[in-house]
């Protein structure tokens, strides 16, 4: 987008209850260069200015009415009729390319509509939601776009004060400036995603990522602390990969075993229901992550434990949960749309599990591989080393079989003038 523009942002609150702040962010946005388009997503009452979106035509998006929403005599059950309505009307509203980034204020009911909307709209289409509970474990991992931005709205419960006014007038700076700087993903290339952990871990993609683009790939890799599995997955979901390598699950196994550092309950999910092809491995699944500020949880206090730093730790699951884990794979993977391949390193799945080191647990590890060889069943097809997952035996077995789906026609040809 050209720096001289003039973006357009659409901003959503309700006018009703928070009508001096959204005033005060429309003068902050106009000062900053942009222009406002106003959504009033209020139910009991109306906003002392005119929005050009209004609260009935909101609900008239959903097929309703603010009259049958009132009827209902429910907060919850109102405000996510709004939510569907204010989502519906975003999503056009881009297509139509009427706006240019979106920002919303709210406490837990703003923040709850504010998600939906984000959700709804294009990677690269700026989204920034001003909350009174950013940052909060009260917002589930799948409820989280995969370019969200989010700031917490300090001293925003009622009216405007120095404290809010500083925040809000950030946030509106922010999002003037991300419209004005915003890129669109290209779509010269395919694209290939890569789900991994640090190099210390797992280090597959080192050899991957380049071999994918000189057979004309883009290659995203994805972090999977949580959050960058909640992104793969959020673009999966809308059909945004020609192929998943979906080789790092640790946040499926987190979220199995209680762990608050996981991507949702729908990972390894999303890429099969869309009918992209997938090769999955069970990079790190023994490994349970909790912050390594707190205590150790005491289910796992008698297991081998590797603190990664002053925010991360983990410590190893036991063969139950393993087995339990490696039955979960299998039935998320059964449920896919298009081929999965799933490779299974019987060496070891994560650096630190080699003897001698810190996470080496050769009878969990036992059980894994034991339970995954039974729990796999036709069409996903096993492919089974006795090789570890950082052994270079691995990542030509991926290559190899992603260049026969090629040949087959089940993965799109990469693009030979992006080949390096």
């Amino acid at each position: 987008m050209p720096e001289t523009m003039k973006p357009r942002i659409l901003l959503i609150g309700t006018g009703d209850t928070k009508a001096d702040e959204l005033l005060f962010m429309r003068d902050c946005i106009t000062r900053a260069g942009g222009e406002t388009v106003m959504m009033d997503i209020s139910v009991l009452g109306d906003p002392p200015y005119r929005p050009q979106h209004d609260k009935h035509a909101v609900a008239a998006a959903t097929q309703t009415t603010i009259a049958a929403i009132l009827a209902s005599g429910d907060e919850n059950s109102a405000m996510s009729a709004m939510a569907c309505g204010a989502t519906t009307l975003a999503r056009e509203l881009a297509e139509a390319d009427a706006i240019d980034a979106v920002i919303a204020i709210g406490g837990t009911m703003g923040t709850d509509l504010a998600l939906d909307v984000a959700l709804a709209l294009p990677l690269g289409m700026p989204k920034l939601v001003v909350s009174t509970v950013a940052f909060s474990h009260l917002i589930p991992p799948e409820r989280i776009a995969a370019d969200l931005m989010m700031i917490l709205w300090a001293g925003g419960l009622y009216g405007l004060n120095g404290t809010c006014t500083s925040v809000l007038a950030q946030a509106c700076g922010a999002i003037v400036g991300a419209a004005r700087s915003a890129i669109r993903p290209k779509k010269d290339r395919p694209v290939v995603a890569i789900t991994s952990l640090g190099k210390s871990c797992l280090n597959y993609m080192v050899e991957l990522k380049p071999q994918l683009e000189r057979r004309g790939y883009e290659v995203v890799i994805f972090h999977t602390t949580g959050m960058g599995g909640r992104a793969m997955e959020s673009i999966a979901a809308q059909g945004g990969f020609a192929a998943v390598l979906d080789l790092s699950l640790q946040e499926l196994a987190n979220q199995l075993t209680g762990s608050v550092v996981n991507s949702g309950a729908d990972r390894l999910e999303n890429a099969g229901k869309a009918g992209i092809p997938q090769i999955v491995a069970p990079g790190a699944i023994d490994m349970v992550d909790f912050p390594a500020w707190l205590p150790t949880p005491k289910e796992l206090a008698d297991r081998p434990f590797h603190a990664h730093n002053r925010l991360l730790a983990s410590a190893t699951s036991g063969p139950d949960d393993r087995r339990r884990i490696a039955r979960a794979i299998a039935e998320k993977l059964a449920q896919a749309k298009a081929p999965v391949a799933f490779v299974l390193p019987a060496g070891g799945i994560q650096q630190w599990d080699r003897e001698g080191e810190s996470l080496h647990d050769p009878e969990g590890l036992m059980a894994f591989v034991s339970e995954m060889r039974s729990a796999i069943a036709s069409p996903v097809e096993l492919h089974e080393l006795k090789e570890h997952i950082n052994h270079p035996a691995f990542a030509e077995r991926v290559l190899q079989i992603f260049d026969q789906w090629v040949a087959a026609g089940i993965v799109p040809a990469g693009q030979a003038t992006a080949a390096a």
